[in-house]
């Protein structure tokens, strides 16, 4: 069985050490588990037929293996959210789970079966927990209320649900990094499939465009989707191709990589960096390069917000260099079309500029008739209204109301809150200090690109808006671990 040592509470939480984190050690739980997967796989195969039955016997290969170690449950996330985000299994069961819906939802469950069969018997938590937990109530209300605006069909169903387990997740994030070892673990598998993803999109904008997209093509197997997905600037292909790896869409592969990107961007600088200085660089050169080749310009200030953030917060000496330094790239021949996308965009020039002000004008006339609660997710009950806008808080406005968005903004501002008043605690740690700094950057970087995209709550989006909140989840721990271990030195002397 799971021991469980209790530590020292305070006012802000609670901590638990947990060793080992493993459902597996009661047999009789492996036994179940085992046998029900036998038991659904056998009915489906006898239904679906041999593709389906091995996609399950897959996914129940998984989950014993996660039950084994929940640590690779959580790589098995990063790993989709960052390689294969739009992979699903080829069963129809009057919906098609993805890979993430399998990954996500073996980690979930296997942390709510120890919790359930008492093997966990506490949960380590943070000040967001009721913020986060009010959010999700919300959104469930308005979701519920919001259903008479459009018909409960099983996919949205299966969506809101994803959106559900992702804000959960930030839950079981805090709990399962009760140590150091087990963040920077995470953080390194974040940049190493970072990473991945960022020479995937830059090996595809290389080949001729055939070529990337006959190999993206191959991805219909697992639910992609066909013909030509290769993007260009204004889907003009006289205009410059914008990278999109395996994410379908640039701007969400830029997202992504400005999160990324601005979580690697303190290693660099760090005494005590979590890979070599070499690794280090490799990683943020890749994750730099294809961010930019994706022609994403919320990104690009998403991630200039970020690595400013943490230059104001430990690095202000740098500050002169990155001005320089930035002012010399940009005064490259290879930029100066990247600053006429800039220019036109904040001129309103370009056809998606004028898009966007298109939509943030429909979406604050909907705001304005449904002020409170919004309209839910099924869809709108005015026919002059429609669901859909480049902005995260708009998105979020527009089907939880401003309840919903005023709840957001308590959940950021408590975990920006609870690092601001416990900063002094990580001036002494080199390697704590750089892991805790990047994982509010990437948030910083997420919140300043979401004025400009709706990826990061997004219904179609799921992997985008998991790792937002997986990120959430990573600071808050980051933040009660800094604590714990200050306090701790404290009492030493």
């Amino acid at each position: 069985m799971a021991t469980f040592t209790r530590k020292k509470r305070d006012e802000t939480n609670t901590t638990y050490t947990v060793t080992p984190h493993r459902v597996t050690d009661s047999p009789w739980i492996l036994g179940l588990v085992l046998g029900l997967t036998a038991l659904v796989g056998g009915m489906i195969l006898g239904f679906g037929g041999p593709l389906a039955g091995l996609a399950v016997l897959v996914a129940g290969i998984t989950a014993v293996i996660v039950l084994q170690n929940i640590t690779i449950g959580f790589w098995g996330v990063i790993a989709v959210i960052c390689l294969l985000p739009f992979a699903t299994l080829p069963i129809d069961i009057g919906l098609t789970p993805t890979f993430l819906d399998v990954a996500l939802g073996a980690v979930v469950g296997v942390w709510l079966l120890g919790v359930v069969t008492g093997q966990q018997r506490q949960i380590v938590t943070a000040p967001v927990t009721v913020p986060l937990l009010l959010f999700i109530l919300i959104a469930i209300f308005a979701f519920i209320f919001g259903l008479n605006n459009g018909p409960l069909t099983p996919t949205l169903l299966r969506k809101f649900a994803e959106l559900v387990m992702s804000l959960g997740f930030v839950l079981i994030v805090i709990d399962y990094c009760a140590s150091w070892e087990r963040l920077e673990g995470l953080v390194k598998a974040i940049l190493l499939a970072g990473a991945g993803a960022a020479a995937v999109g830059i090996g595809l904008w290389v080949l001729p465009d055939d070529t990337a997209n006959s190999l993206l093509n191959m991805l219909q197997r697992v639910g992609y989707p066909g013909g030509w997905v290769i993007r260009y600037i204004e889907e003009n292909p006289a205009l410059s191709e914008r990278a999109i790896g395996t994410s379908v869409d640039p701007n969400v592969l830029g997202g992504l990589l400005l999160m990324i990107g601005a979580l690697a961007g303190p290693q660099l600088v760090a005494k005590r960096p979590l890979f070599p200085r070499w690794g280090t660089a490799v990683i943020i050169g890749l994750v730099y390069v294809c961010l930019v080749l994706t022609f994403s310009r919320g990104a690009m200030l998403g991630l200039v917000a970020g690595l400013g953030f943490v230059a104001v917060m430990r690095y202000r000496r740098l500050l002169p260099y990155m001005v320089v330094l930035g002012l010399l790239l940009l005064l490259l021949p290879v930029a100066q079309g990247y600053i006429a996308r800039f220019i036109e965009g904040f001129q309103g020039q370009d056809l998606a500029t004028q898009m966007r002000f298109g939509e943030y004008k429909d979406a604050l006339r909907l705001i304005q008739r449904y002020p409170l609660f919004g309209v839910g997710f099924a869809g709108t009950p005015d026919i002059d209204l429609y669901l859909g806008v480049a902005s995260v808080y708009l998105t979020i406005a527009q089907v939880m109301g401003l309840l919903g968005l005023f709840t957001f903004f308590a959940v950021m501002l408590t975990v920006f809150g609870y690092a601001f008043f416990n900063r002094h605690w990580f001036k002494g740690h080199e390697r704590l200090d750089a892991i805790w700094l990047g994982l509010h950057a990437a948030l910083v970087g997420g919140l300043v690109a979401g004025v400009f995209d709706h990826y990061l709550f997004n219904l179609e989006f799921h992997h985008a808006v998991t790792a937002f909140w997986l990120l959430v989840g990573m600071a808050t721990a980051a933040t009660r671990l800094g604590i714990e271990v200050g306090r701790a030195e404290a009492e030493t002397g």
